[in-house]
């Protein structure tokens, strides 16, 4: 398919979306949102696809929403019109998404660009990422979960923090925080990024789909329901091919050869 403000390709079974708007460093607007959102979408579908990363290169991943196409929004715009409902959208597709999805960021991940990431079920970041929510220097405030995963995600007290002072944090931090999975340099970051997600995507997808929903379930139930959710899980696994497929093959000292059902 042809996008007007991302890239998209396939490459080892996973699905690869690049935010293109370079000019304004990849700021978000309604069309990169509903685009990211159809490209989800289509790489979902796609049984070939194990694993989707969103990026947005070297340089920058997002800093921010697009402030031009925003200022001029009165409230009664934007409770009525399509952008916040088109990037709830876009949020969605990324979290209703079945397959891990991977944010691999450098540079830049601000304001929106950062709950996009924070959207993603992990983050790759590169030594030269910085996240941050600096909506509150412009009279405003994070308004597509950045008060509320970056709490989740780092704890109350630097959330409060950063998104009172629009104070920017560095990989190192954001590492130590928790907020990101790994830090590699940043003229590696496709590459391992990439080599992150072919591996999920070599593996069975319907464990890994499982493994997703329990881990997601541990963040909205308590210890008690997440331990009975994933005991039921772990059962269910005993009802696919592909289980008594990879205890065959360590059983036989051999590579599984899994067929996804």
């Amino acid at each position: 398919m042809s996008y007007q403000c991302i890239l998209t390709e396939v490459n080892q079974g996973v699905g690869i979306i690049t935010l293109n708007r370079p000019d304004v460093m990849n700021a978000l607007n309604a069309t990169l949102c509903r685009e990211v959102g159809e490209a989800v979408d289509r790489f979902e579908a796609d049984e070939a696809i194990g694993c989707i990363i969103i990026t947005g290169g070297n340089q920058v991943f997002a800093a921010g929403a697009d402030i031009k196409e925003m200022k001029d929004q009165s409230f009664a715009d934007l409770h009525r019109k399509d952008f916040p409902r088109i990037q709830r959208d876009c949020w969605r597709a990324i979290e209703d998404a079945r397959k891990p999805v991977i944010a691999a960021v450098a540079g830049f991940a601000l304001g929106g660009g950062c709950e996009l990431t924070m959207a993603c079920d992990f983050i790759i970041a590169a030594d030269t990422a910085k996240f941050g929510q600096p909506e509150i220097a412009i009279g405003t405030m994070p308004g597509a979960g950045g008060t509320q995963r970056l709490t989740k995600a780092i704890g109350k007290a630097k959330a409060m923090e950063m998104c009172l002072t629009g104070r920017m944090m560095d990989a190192e931090e954001a590492e130590r925080a928790g907020l990101i999975a790994r830090i590699v340099a940043v003229e590696t970051l496709a590459e391992q990024a990439l080599k992150t997600a072919s591996k999920i995507a070599s593996m069975s997808q319907p464990a890994v789909m499982l493994i997703k929903e329990s881990v997601n379930m541990a963040v909205s139930c308590s210890l008690d329901d997440g331990m009975r959710f994933e005991r039921r899980a772990f059962e269910a696994t005993f009802a696919f091919e592909d289980c008594s497929e990879g205890m065959n093959a360590f059983a036989e000292k051999r590579k599984p050869v899994f067929k996804n059902r």
